[in-house]
């Protein structure tokens, strides 16, 4: 057999868990085709199947562990850098506290097996107070399920496989291959990003702007379009903010009034659900909305004045 597959064999175990553990940490590194290449290699008899599940369920775990402490100690500015390293859209923060909060034990299982959502979980359960224990056994099912299920994609076609010669001729396209789609996945989402945040320059208005305009008794209509989740961590807002979620806009719109500024904010990267919330409004004829350059984190930054804004009823509605 040729050296370098033999390399690759001997610390098999050794690769599958780095590339887990670092795709877990924030990597953007394609790991479902490892393990599927993995479980290929298993099914010809060269690495242990049960060996593959129980590293690549070790890595997910350790990586997932790390996001979950992070966004139990510091909140929702966790998800913002997870979102940037992961070149994913900004969105996907909001996507994460959305389905997490509806579906908060079922989430850990299904997220490992949509993209984009997976590595989100581990701090929005930590944000969300969720025990460590429960998260430990709820993530750890759903990363078994998620490795057991891709592993056995490749593990069974391969038993059928008649020598082991075919791996030997086909290592060294895998790597190209393998190579070639990480690039373009990262290419990809990188060109994605860079459109999303080309849509979002529309005109902002920066907090000093705000500040000024409030000062001025022009009285703009300012909407915290934060999560409730979020909303929990933090329950200050910009003085004098009404907070809507995204979620409520079909219902409350009518409360946004037309013949006055309307300032959007929220604690996107990007102030992406700002500017997302900004043009849904526009299509429905509130046409003077402007998102607030740097979100709350801005205003928090220059000391303007905030209030103290916490509902009962929203803190039982997530726990």
């Amino acid at each position: 057999m040729n050296p370098h597959v033999q390399d690759i064999l001997r610390h098999g175990y050794l690769w599958l868990f780095l590339a887990a553990l670092l795709e877990r940490i924030g990597l953007p590194l394609l790991v479902t085709p490892l393990v599927i290449a993995a479980g290929a290699v298993a099914g010809l008899g060269d690495l242990s199947l049960l060996g593959i599940i129980l590293v690549t369920v070790l890595a997910s775990e350790t990586g997932d562990l790390i996001w979950y402490e992070l966004g139990r100690n510091r909140g929702p500015s966790v998800l913002r850098l997870l979102c940037k390293i992961s070149l994913e859209p900004d969105s996907c923060v909001r996507r994460s506290e959305d389905a997490f909060a509806r579906h908060m034990t079922t989430s850990l299982i299904s997220s490992k097996f949509v993209p984009g959502v997976g590595r989100l979980a581990g701090p929005v359960a930590g944000m969300s107070g969720m025990a460590r224990d429960q998260f430990l056994l709820l993530n750890g099912l759903g990363s078994l399920l998620w490795a057991l299920v891709f592993a056995l994609v490749g593990y069974i076609p391969a038993r059928k496989l008649p020598i082991d010669v075919l791996l030997e001729e086909a290592a060294g396209w895998f790597l190209v291959v393998l190579v070639v789609a990480l690039a373009a996945n990262v290419i990809w989402k990188y060109v994605q990003r860079q459109r999303f945040i080309r849509s979002l320059r529309i005109s902002r208005m920066t907090v000093d702007e705000l500040k000024a305009a409030i000062d001025r008794g022009e009285r703009p209509f300012v909407v915290d379009l934060r999560h409730k989740l979020e909303f929990l961590v933090n329950p200050r807002t910009v003085s004098s903010a009404v907070r809507i979620s995204p979620d409520e806009l079909s219902l409350r719109h009518a409360e946004i009034p037309r013949d006055r500024e309307v300032v959007l904010y929220c604690t996107c990267p990007s102030e992406a659900t700002s500017a997302k919330v900004a043009m849904e409004l526009k299509k429905i004829g509130i046409t003077r909305v402007r998102p607030l350059m740097g979100g709350l984190q801005a205003w928090e930054n220059q000391g303007y004045p905030m209030d103290d804004f916490y509902h009962e009823d929203e803190a039982k509605a997530v726990s």
